[in-house]
């Protein structure tokens, strides 16, 4: 037997006696399996929040094209933070985006690290399918069934706008994510439902007066006036002190929309296309309180809310898009108060002018804070205006920004 012979013997006895060995202590120890898949309904619309960072997957800037990036973002279960999963068979699924159709896409089938996920147009291809890997907590990995990696945040981020890319599969947190049926009863504070519709019609030829408490069940009213922009309109409701005003939906022709006599609340009240004004406080009373709760408006070419009387003015919860300014204190009313405004959760998408604007010198005072303006990337929107109100003429405007009569900080308004 030759010196090469014996070599290759004896490597192979080696071979052999470390296999075995670690097939013995497999057996004692136990074998490395596969996670078990998760299920889910495939009826239903999760949001999906990533165990490092406690923020939601995304399709950016609300996009509906083709090829638009996925990030995470502060969780408010917009349409574009909504996915359901589309059963592809053997166990994998294409998460489709509520807001654009697309589902989530391996971009140009990379096998890499780091290689992102996009939006595109569903072709049910092995890159847009994903297999649900339980981990701790009930949580999930999804691993891309062409490169077999794990959806991921990169770089472990907690921050907004972070990517979300693939790496291999390690079950680290960033690599988790909690599948929370949108629903569900965990819809977070400050998140914004989507526009509501009709249940049904009513048009509308004389103001009218509310008293106490009417529901209207998500009726439309519409139809007071032409839909124009002339002053003096008629409003659609009128709401006595103390009445409350809710699931109402004012389409076009809401003239100047509603007008309360003094303290009164609206409950998601919906304006479809905002007339002369979407609605204003009047009354004498300086412990008067308007409250509007929930909602949303759009398409006002000037004012949303007005301040006529004196008292406090509460927006929140409220959405507006498409409009000149959310709040406005009289600038030149021939009897003027100290008017006080809080602004809190609200979701601006331009085009819009400006969000408050108040008469510092009469002693108006505004508080923001949880303000999201999407779609403004010049800031061109003007969070806070400070004017010289009048009683006759019109107003000067003096400054803008934070100070003793704008309370806010930078840190109280979002951009996205």
């Amino acid at each position: 037997m030759t010196r090469g012979t014996r070599r290759r013997r004896l490597r192979g006895v080696v071979a052999a006696l470390a296999a075995a060995t670690i097939a013995a202590v497999t057996a004692l120890v136990g074998t490395a399996v596969p996670a078990a898949a998760a299920s889910v309904d495939t009826n239903a619309w999760y949001v999906l929040l990533n165990r490092q960072s406690g923020k939601a997957m995304e399709v950016a800037n609300w996009s509906v094209a083709d090829g638009e990036v996925v990030q995470q973002w502060d969780r408010n279960d917009g349409a574009w933070q909504q996915w359901r999963f589309l059963d592809s068979g053997d166990g994998y699924y294409r998460l489709q985006n509520k807001n654009s159709g697309k589902v989530l896409d391996l971009w140009e089938w990379s096998l890499s690290d780091g290689a992102g996920f996009r939006q595109f147009a569903d072709l049910d291809a092995a890159n847009q399918q994903f297999r649900l890997v339980n981990s701790e907590g009930g949580r999930v990995r999804l691993l891309n069934r062409h490169s077999g990696k794990a959806v991921t945040v990169t770089d472990r981020s907690t921050a907004n706008g972070a990517t979300v890319t693939q790496l291999a599969n390690a079950n680290q947190y960033n690599q988790q994510w909690e599948l929370v049926k949108v629903g569900s009863g965990t819809t977070p504070p400050g998140s914004f439902p989507a526009w509501p519709s009709a249940n049904g019609e009513q048009k509308v030829s004389d103001t009218i007066e509310v008293s106490g408490t009417r529901d209207g069940g998500m009726t439309r009213y519409h139809g007071i006036s032409s839909g124009d922009q002339d002053e003096d309109q008629p409003p659609m409701f009128e709401l006595a002190p103390g009445a409350v005003l809710k699931n109402v939906i004012l389409g076009s022709g809401a003239g100047d929309g509603i007008h309360c006599t003094g303290t009164c609340t609206l409950q998601n009240v919906w304006w479809e296309d905002v007339g002369e004004d979407a609605a204003t406080l009047k009354g004498s009373s300086s412990s008067q309180v308007m409250t509007v709760d929930g909602g949303g408006a759009r398409s006002a070419s000037d004012k949303v809310f007005q301040h006529n009387g004196p008292g406090r003015f509460v927006i929140k919860n409220f959405q507006v898009s498409d409009f000149g300014k959310l709040y406005r204190s009289c600038g030149n009313c021939s009897t003027q108060h100290a008017r006080t405004v809080v602004v809190e959760n609200v979701q601006i998408t331009a085009p819009g002018k400006s969000l408050v604007g108040i008469n510092s010198n009469l002693g108006d005072r505004a508080t923001l804070s949880g303000v999201t303006i999407i779609g403004d990337s010049s800031r061109k929107i003007v969070v806070c205006e400070e004017y010289r109100g009048v009683t006759s003429g019109e107003p000067d405007k003096v400054d803008d920004g934070p100070s003793a009569a704008c309370g806010y900080s930078t840190s109280d308004v979002t951009y996205r």
